[in-house]
């Protein structure tokens, strides 16, 4: 079955779901004549883009309370959909692990001939389901519970086998003094990806901004562009741009 049919029984799902409040694997199965495995792929997919919340044997609507926190997901959409802008066709990108990183790569499915590096199990599984078909690449390495994601030094040596033109990469914490700043000690792996990207693009809600983190994980100096959203302080955004740093606020209203 092609992507098209794919992308068009996935739309059929949720409406579906919308009408009924429920459906089961076995029911969508018979419906779209297809088997068990492609429907739970489905429902898998639409899990990974915030569409629903998988129960055994189906799947239902997100509750209420997951769906509320709306402000925050157009904060980063709206981050998400400028950074895509600075992707060009056939750009070799990578995408660091995060929530607001993730929220890119829907944004990416236009751009051709992509390819694509992660340490994020979830951007990659997210990037396959592309309709576009990014080549994807993983660091692979030891895996880090705290973060999400693949560190150490396997990871480093396989990103440094490579030379890419974009670094997209979130941060816990801007300190406008020193740079983007984390809770995780395990730093090493984004400073060799900073280093194998020609362009540094760090995209982190506003919120974030002015958070003095112990970790330091990107100085200034190896930063080439920050996307945050509107909701920044005229003079936050003076003190930024006094580091040489390309700033762009995305709206989200």
């Amino acid at each position: 079955m092609s992507k098209r049919n794919t992308q068009q029984r996935r739309h059929n799902i949720l409406s579906q779901l919308t009408e009924t409040g429920e459906v089961s694997v076995d029911q969508l199965s018979v419906q779209f004549e297809t088997s068990e495995v492609t429907i739970r792929k489905d429902l898998s997919a639409l899990e990974k883009s915030g569409l629903l919340l998988r129960r055994y044997g189906g799947a239902v609507p997100l509750p209420k309370e997951i769906t509320s926190s709306e402000k925050i997901s157009k904060q980063k959409v709206a981050i998400a959909i400028e950074a895509a802008k600075h992707v060009r066709d056939h750009n070799r990108i990578i995408i660091d692990s995060g929530r607001t990183t993730a929220a890119i790569i829907p944004e990416l499915k236009l751009k051709k001939g992509l390819v694509v590096m992660t340490n994020s199990l979830s951007i990659a599984n997210s990037l396959n389901e592309l309709e576009n078909e990014p080549t994807l690449l993983m660091t692979g390495g030891t895996w880090d519970a705290s973060s999400e994601a693949f560190q150490g030094k396997v990871a480093e040596l396989v990103l440094r086998s490579y030379d890419f033109d974009q670094l997209f990469i979130g941060a816990d914490g801007i300190d406008i003094d020193r740079g983007t700043t984390t809770f995780n000690e395990l730093i090493g792996l984004s400073q060799v990806m900073s280093e194998v990207a020609r362009e540094v693009i760090v995209v982190v809600e506003s919120e974030k901004i002015g958070r003095r983190i112990p970790n330091l994980e990107l100085p200034w100096h190896s930063i080439d562009t920050l996307i945050t959203d509107d909701g920044l302080s005229t003079e936050l955004q003076n003190k930024i741009k006094a580091q040489g740093i390309q700033l762009i606020c995305a709206k989200y209203n």
